[in-house]
């Protein structure tokens, strides 16, 4: 089911690299890690404000719900 979206849904993008899609290139060159603008892979975390801006970055390691606390003082 693809929820009336138009564009593929799953489709497989690279996340770093020459190829890397342009929302990891925007993503990384907006907040940069310990690999400097790469990414280790797909799992890094960016959380990302209503204005689109990249307000925070997460290790791959790091588990969903240390998140919270982060998103909800966005809100």
């Amino acid at each position: 089911m693809n929820y009336g979206a138009t564009y593929p849904v799953y489709a497989k993008i690279d996340v770093k690299g020459p190829t890397a899609h342009p929302l990891f290139q925007y993503l990384t060159n907006q907040k940069r890690g310990v690999l400097g603008g790469s990414v280790k892979w797909n799992f890094t975390k960016f959380l990302v404000n209503r204005k689109g801006e990249v307000v925070k970055r997460y290790a791959p390691t790091t588990k969903p719900d240390a998140l919270q606390r982060d998103i909800e003082s966005l809100l």
